[in-house]
């Protein structure tokens, strides 16, 4: 029965999160934020390297245990924010070296899909939609293979962007939801959709010059906003679920994390007979026990790097999730 922790520090969180056995016993993190403007790497990185002995020791005690008892470290090695990953990867070095534990690098993206399993998902679209990714994902043919995915920018950069250009600080997503539940009146948005990829820049666009003209208030904005961008990532989803012939969708990444948006899906999946899963909020936004909980899943299958093997390791900022050997399965 191995322990494993795990370390995510791909953007503005570092978590570290404790799995034994398939079962979470510690998930500690700590997110950067701003009152206004978006991330800045440089800051966000800061902020890892001067929170991570406190989150790595409050992990400890959550779970119960002692260094000792770790059989394993895992981390985010990508995608994510150079920065950021730089910080994780250091830790988990460190960590590894001092306590002469091998390390289990995972890809971020592979993990939130790989975490859905704690909700009973066995073979799963995962709709993934985050800050800087926004994908639809399953595992086919030996490859975790991405079916749809955005053309420009992430969903949840997207979100942040059109709170930035409100005043509105960072993250802005948990705002924007909050004034979408005030608003009233839906204000047409460009729909861009093609095949199974979906497009935001044209409507953040749009949405700059309605608020720089204030032709809606910033509710009824926002309630177009969630109305508009969520039906395309539901209606991708869907034909995804159909071009698979899979009957189970997960939700995945902190933008799932949106009310409107787990309705909408769990709708979809009941009018098309499908299953629909979603992880507590904890396990949405980026946490470090996903990385522990696919840590575990690769260790257990002889996936790890001890030595110089492990010194050799780096970052890879740009991993798309299609790149990824799953050789667990």
């Amino acid at each position: 029965m191995a322990l494993i922790l795990g370390i995510e520090s791909t953007a503005h969180t570092f978590g570290v999160g404790i799995v034994r056995n398939g079962k979470i016993i510690a998930n500690k993190r700590d997110m950067y934020t701003t009152e206004s403007g978006g991330i800045i790497p440089v800051d966000s990185a800061r902020h890892h390297r001067e929170l991570s002995p406190k989150i790595y020791s409050e992990a400890l005690v959550e779970a119960g245990i002692e260094e000792k008892d770790i059989d394993a470290i895992a981390f985010s090695q990508g995608p994510g924010l150079p920065p950021c990953l730089l910080e994780g990867l250091k830790f988990a070095k460190a960590l590894s070296e001092r306590l002469e534990k091998p390390l289990v690098p995972v890809n971020h993206c592979v993990a939130h899909l790989e975490i859905g399993g704690v909700t009973g998902a066995k073979d799963a679209v995962l709709l993934y939609c985050s800050g800087a990714n926004t994908q639809i994902i399953s595992y086919a043919s030996g490859k975790y293979r991405v079916f749809g995915e955005t053309l420009d920018t992430g969903v949840g950069n997207f979100i942040d962007t059109f709170a930035r250009y409100a005043g509105i600080g960072f993250p802005g997503g948990p705002k924007i939801e909050k004034f979408a539940h005030e608003g009233k009146n839906y204000i047409e948005l460009p729909y861009a959709v093609k095949g199974m990829d979906v497009s935001f820049s044209g409507i953040l666009t749009n949405l700059r010059q309605k608020l720089e003209r204030k032709e809606g208030s910033l509710e009824d904005l926002s309630f177009s906003l969630q109305e508009t961008v969520f039906a395309m990532l539901v209606e991708t989803a869907e034909r995804a679920l159909a071009h698979v012939g899979k009957n189970e969708l997960v939700l995945g990444g902190g933008v799932a994390c949106n009310s409107r948006l787990q309705e909408m899906a769990r709708k979809m999946c009941e009018e098309r007979g499908a299953k629909y899963f979603c992880p507590d909020r904890s396990l949405l936004v980026d946490n470090g026990a996903m990385i522990a909980y696919l840590g575990e899943i690769m260790f257990n299958s002889g996936i790890s790097f001890s030595g110089e093997s492990a010194e050799k390791l780096d970052i890879k900022p740009r991993e798309r999730t299609d790149e990824v050997k799953v050789r667990w399965k």
